[in-house]
Order: C-alpha cells, then structure tokens, then sequence
C-alpha cells in the first residue's frame, strides 16, 4: 500500500471513530436525562410525602422529635411543638429544650428517655405541666430515636386519656365492659374475666362464657333503642350469690357500656325490710302487750287482740274506729282509768300529745281494779301516736326478788372458776373476775393500769405466746364489722404446759366477753377414758371371740352323744324301754343344746357383721310346706293343729332359704310353746307394696303388754331352756334381708308376728353390704 491509501485509510478511521463517539455522546446524553427526570420525580414525591407527613402532624396536634446522640431535632409538627412548649411553660419552642425539661419533670421521666435513647426501649407516659398535660410516645428506628409529643390545654387537660382511663376501668373492683350491637362484649375488665374465670376475652368467648345473659341482653337492647336500660340480676361469683345492679348506656361512636355494681347488701337488707315490716305487723297482733295506733286525725287506725282484751272492750265498736277522746270517755265510765281530781284537765293533757314531735316519757297507770299498767307512747311515722299498754303488775310484784337475783348473779361472777374479761367496742377493759387474775397471775392494779385490750396482752404473753392468737381474738373485740364479731371458741397451751379452752361472746351492748377454762385435767381424763374405751373394745372382741370358739369346741362332743343317743335308741332288745327313753331325752336335750349354740355363733356373725346371705330364688309355697313337715310330730305331740295359708301362686322369693327356715322354725316353736293342747297355729304368706308378708299366729295365751317391748331383746328368759335368742334372731335375720318384723298379741288372745320381707332389689343390696366399697 502506497502512502497515499495510507492516509485515506487514517482519515476513514479518525471519520469513523468521530462518528461513534459522537453517538455513544447522544446515548450518553439521552440516559442522563432519563436518570435526571426520574430522580426530579423521586424528590417531587419524597416532597409530597413530607408536606403530607408535615400536614398530619399538624392536623392531629402532635410533634414529631428526631434524636441522634442526644440531639434533638424538630421532624415535624412546628405549632403543636410550640403547644407543648406553652404546656410545659417554656419560653421558646425548642426541640432540645422541651426534650430537657421533659427530662427535668421527674426521674422517672428521664431514666425512660434515657432508656429509649440509649438502648431503643419503647416508652410511653404523660407529664403534667403549669398550663396542660404533653403526652409523649418514644420508639427506636434504625439509629434515631423518635418521639411524639401531643398537649391538651384548657379544660381537657384534665380529662385522662384512653390507656389510662381504660386501666382505671380495668382495675375496678366491679365487672365492666362495651358490648357490641348484638350484646356481645368486645372489650372487658380485669374484674369480668375473673368473675367467668378465664384468662382473656378470646379465650372466654372460645369458651362460649359470659357473665350473664340477662346482662348481655340489656346490652343489644340498649344499642338497638339509643336508650340507657338497668336490671338487678343475681349471680353467682366465687362461690357466692351476690346481687349486681346492671346498668348499658350507648356510647358515641358505637358500641355500649356495661358496667356492674355489687349491690348484694342493699337487696339484703331490702329483703330484710320487707320480712321485717311483716314480722312487725305480724307481732304487734299476737304480743301480749296492747298495742293502739292512732292517725293524726286523732282516730284509731289499727289494735291488736290484747288491746280489746286487756280494756274489756267490744271488737264491734272498736272496729267502728273511734277516735282518742271517745276511747278515754268510755274507759273512765267503765272505771277503767286512773283516778284523778279534774278528769277534763287530764283528758285534754293526753289529747295534747299529738303535737309533741319527740316521744313522751313513759307512764305509769294505777287502776281501780289494782292492775298496774306501764304507757309508752311514741310519735308514729306515718302521722298520730303509738299507745303500748303493758301489765306491770306481776314485774313489780318480782322486782325485790329479781334485784336479789342480781345481786346473787354478781357474786356469782366473782366466784367462778372460769377467768372471764369483757371488752367494749373500743378495746377498754370494762369487767373482769379473780378468777382471771388468778388465771394470768396480775394484780388488779396491773390490770387497772393496763386499761385496754393490748395492755391486758402485755400482761398475759409470758404465760401465752402466740402473737397471732392474741391478734385473732382482738379482731374479735374490736372489728366493728358484725361477721367479725361472731361468737369462737378453741384451745391454746400455754407456757407453762396447761392446756386452756378459750371463747369469746359478742355482748348486746355491743361489748365482747372472753372466757378462759383450765381443762388441762380434762384432757387427761378424756385420754384415760380413750383408752378404757379401747380396752372395752378389745375385751368385746376377746368376749365374740371366746363364745365363737366355745361354741365351736362344743359343737364336736354333742355331735357325738348325739349320734350315740340314737344308735341307743335303735338298739332294740338291747335296752330296755327306760334306757331308751333315757337315750331319747339325751339325743333330744343334745339337739336343743346344738341349735342353741347354732343361734349363739349366728347371732356372733351378726354382730360382727361377718354373716353373709346366700341369695336363690326361694319357693314360698314350697317353704312353707317343709316347715309344716318339719314340726309335724311336734304338733301332734302337743295335740296342736297347723293350717299352711298363702294365695294361689304366691311365687317366689329372693332370699336365703336356710336363714327363712331359721326364721319360720323360730316362730313356730314359739307358737307351739305358748299354745295349750287342741290350739291352732297359722303359718301364711301374702304379698302387698312391694314385700312378701310371713305370717306366724296362734291361738295360745298371748304375751302380756309389759313383755312385748322387749320380746325381740337377746338373752330374755325363756320360760323352758335355752338363752332366749330365737325371737332375737328372727329380727336380726329379717333385719338382714332389708326387712323388719312386727308383733301383734292381746294376753289370752293369741300372737300374730309378721316378718315383712322385701322382694329381690332391696333384699340384695340389704344382703350383700359385705362387697360394697
């Protein structure tokens, strides 16, 4: 290449390259006016975020406070910042000042500023100036701290805020909440979620609890009319019914306010004014004092029975109501009135008592039949005067003698054993015996001197430690409350190991009595008197114990001259026909000596609640035919006659059928015993309500009316052998099945007992108390 396309080639480079630089300039150019408007829309719209932040600020009266490393600069809120300053009395608005004089307010103040400055905890609280209240809220952002200052001047300042009015509604004693439309409660105090028990009010509603329906209805009526609604609803808090007075109010802005006050006395003690009312009609017509009520018009309004009684006068004509005036006329022609020289005089004196505004004195009344009456006469509450007539006669008749009894009383006091003290409502000592020097060993003097209830505790504590005894019973003496007052007892051991029983007696006037007794020596005695009873107990035991074994150890050598006696008896030839009678009286005086022990070690069982009932069904009719087989010969030998009566398909029974042949052998044996030869015996069943009735009757002598209290007793005498327990056995046995026996007989007319069994629910849970738990 020649020189020449040499430099044509240079300048087409230097031609090209001019031509790029000169568009990537106007690339350059273009992308620099792009990025230049965004950034002019970015600060146009960070200045309308500013302007808008600086507006809402404003518009809700708070400042808006930057602080980085202790500096304080205003954000925004320039008018309210001034506002705060004039609340807090500063001269100039300044951020770093009002931040200082917030510091300066209170320590408090400052240790939570300094909190949020330093560490970022979040604080919130109000600080009362001269002229208003500034509200600050500090929270932490990044690496400033920003605070949020709002003043109420003037009459608001006053007013609490929201978070603090709400935690004075939350730490009310009473339940309070705002329901909503429907009476469902959407916010609640402390003392609500206590009274349903629950830890929130998210966790009462998952629960579906509320404090009353009644309440949350009151509540949606309330919202619904725009009205204010009350009720008295009793509910039951803490184990306890107490009565609240409801009262909803509709709230500005939505919603309703409940709030609950505990009005538990003031129905008490309304429920108590109207029973009283009537209990004071009601006595005023039955007591035996005249009673005469007369209205301001001077006519009688109301009289008791006594009043026409104890005048003689005629129910007709005091129903007619007549008036004070007439009343006196016809008393004092009747000589019914005290005598006196100007009747006229002392009509009018009485008559002018209408016009006294307090109670009169009272007065005493001479009759001309002797009779002493005492009048009372009062102002009524509802206009006119209350006349009470009392006889008097007797009391003062009993007046010298009950002074005496007084008197006797008084010296009585003083010579009893038992140390007593009365105490006033203010504590002072107003009355004590010598017994209760000698109880705490002081001296009158020192008692004197002590004057008081704790004074008279100084002088007691070396003998009686316990402080909070002593307290308790202060509380007693000296608690105005009336449940305070109520009346205790117990026992302390003093210092010197004597054991004291204390109590305490609320007193009319309105005076407390305490009482100490030394029952040192009582206790012991009542723990030697445990222990005899212990050993009573174990001698008891020992005694079952022995009969059980006895009879036992006797049951083995009768079984023998038992079967001995009989194989005597069958020996034939053998033996003659008196040594077989002989035998025969043997076998027969070993079998009653055999059933008697069986009743004792039954009778043992029993009491020692160890007999068990073996339940089946038992055929009645079928019962009572083996026992007419069992004593069959023994009738026939008495020349008696048996009659078996029980209606047609009488059933069965669920019982024990050797413990019911036990009862029926009892009582036919009885009623063969009592019956004189060509007697007749009656052995029946029958069912009615439920049991089935086991009847045994005869015709025989009957049993005399002093015997038949104690027929069923053990260990009554029999008039023939045995230990008188077979009739005491038929009580225990029925008694055993969930029955009861009863006995009928007129002496010469015969017996009737009557065993009334239950039938099978009964009798198996009265049978089988030996596996319940």
């Amino acid at each position: 290449m020649n020189a020449h396309e040499l430099i044509l080639a240079a300048a087409a480079g230097a031609v090209c390259l001019a031509i790029c630089a000169t568009l990537w300039a106007l690339a350059q150019q273009r992308q620099g006016q792009a990025r230049l408007l965004a950034l002019r829309t970015r600060v146009a719209e960070l200045e309308m975020r500013a302007e808008v932040a600086q507006s809402s600020a404003e518009a809700f009266d708070s400042a808006l406070l930057a602080v980085e490393d202790g500096r304080a600069l205003l954000a925004s809120g320039e008018e309210s910042l001034c506002v705060c300053a004039a609340a807090l009395s500063l001269k100039d608005a300044d951020a770093q000042g009002l931040v200082n004089a917030l510091m300066r307010a209170d320590p408090d103040h400052a240790r939570r500023l300094r909190a949020l400055f330093e560490r970022g905890e979040a604080c919130a609280f109000e600080v009362r100036g001269p002229a208003g209240v500034v509200s600050v809220e500090g929270r932490a952002a990044g690496a400033l701290a920003w605070l949020r200052l709002s003043a109420v001047i003037g009459e608001d300042a006053g007013l609490p805020t929201a978070p603090r009015f709400a935690a004075l509604l939350d730490a009310r004693p009473g339940p309070a909440w705002i329901a909503s439309a429907d009476g469902a409660p959407v916010w609640v105090n402390a003392a609500w979620l206590a009274a349903v028990d629950a830890a929130s009010l998210d966790e009462a509603a998952a629960k579906g609890l509320t404090l009353d329906k009644a309440a949350d209805e009151i509540a949606s009526e309330a919202a619904n009319l725009a009205q204010v609604r009350e009720t008295t609803r009793w509910l039951t808090l803490g184990g306890r019914r107490r009565a609240f007075h409801i009262t909803a109010r509709p709230l500005e802005g939505g919603g309703v306010g409940v709030w609950a006050e505990d009005a538990t006395e003031a129905e008490e003690m309304r429920e108590a004014l109207k029973r009283h009312v009537a209990a004071h009609d009601e006595t005023l017509n039955h007591i035996a004092d005249a009673v005469a009520i007369f209205g301001a018009n001077k006519k009688m309004i109301f009289h008791n029975t006594a009043f026409a009684e104890l005048w003689g006068l005629e129910p007709a004509w005091l129903s007619e109501r007549p008036g004070h005036g007439e009343l006196l006329d016809r008393l004092r022609q009747r000589r019914r009135l005290p005598e006196t020289a100007d009747y006229a005089r002392w009509r009018a004196a009485e008559l002018d008592r209408y016009e006294a505004l307090g109670s009169s004195p009272d007065d005493l009344w001479s009759l001309p039949d002797g009779r002493t009456l005492r009048v009372v006469r009062q102002p009524h509450p509802m206009g006119g005067v209350l006349l009470l007539f009392s006889d008097i006669t007797d009391e003062l008749k009993l007046k010298a003698q009950y002074n005496a009894l007084i008197q006797v009383q008084q010296a009585t006091l003083d010579k009893l054993n038992d140390a007593v003290a009365v105490f006033g409502s203010d504590g002072r000592l107003r009355l004590h015996n010598e017994a209760f020097e000698r109880f705490w060993n002081v001296t009158p003097t020192q008692l004197d001197l002590a004057g008081d209830f704790e004074g008279v505790v100084e002088l007691c504590v070396p003998r009686l430690h316990d402080l909070n005894f002593w307290r308790e019973l202060k509380g007693r003496v000296a608690d105005p409350d009336p449940s305070a007052r109520a009346p205790i007892s117990g026992e302390v051991k003093t210092s010197d190991s004597r054991i004291v029983a204390y109590q305490s007696r609320p007193l009319p006037d309105g005076a407390t009595l305490i009482a100490f007794t030394d029952v040192t020596d009582a206790r012991k005695l009542e723990s030697a008197l445990a222990d005899r009873s212990a050993a009573l107990a174990d001698a008891e035991r020992l005694k079952r114990d022995f009969v059980g074994n006895v009879s036992y150890e006797l049951r083995t050598p009768l079984t023998t001259i038992i079967g001995y006696s009989e194989l005597l008896e069958r020996s034939g030839e053998n033996l003659s026909e008196r040594g077989r009678g002989h035998a025969a009286a043997v076998r027969m005086a070993a079998t009653q000596l055999a059933r008697s022990i069986d009743d004792v070690l039954d009778m043992a069982q029993i009491d020692a609640d160890e007999m068990a009932l073996d339940l089946e069904d038992v055929h009645v009719d079928e019962m009572l035919a083996q026992a007419a087989a069992r004593w069959s010969r023994s009738l026939e030998e008495g020349r008696l006659v048996l009659q078996v009566e029980h209606a047609d398909g009488i059933g069965v029974i669920r019982a024990d059928s050797h413990r019911l042949d036990q009862i029926l052998d009892h009582l036919i044996e009885n009623a063969i015993r009592q019956t004189p030869p060509e007697g007749k015996i009656t052995i029946s069943a029958r069912r009615a309500l439920g049991e089935v009735k086991l009847q045994v009757s005869d015709t025989g002598r009957g049993i005399p009316f002093h015997v038949q209290a104690h027929i069923f007793d053990r260990f009554v005498g029999r008039e023939r052998g045995g230990p008188g327990l077979g009739l005491a056995l038929v009580k225990a046995l029925t008694e055993l099945h969930g029955g009861w026996v009863a006995l009928e007989s007129e002496p010469g007319n015969g017996a009737t007992f009557t065993c009334h069994l239950p039938e099978l629910a009964q009798a198996e849970s009265a049978s089988h108390r030996e596996l319940e738990f």
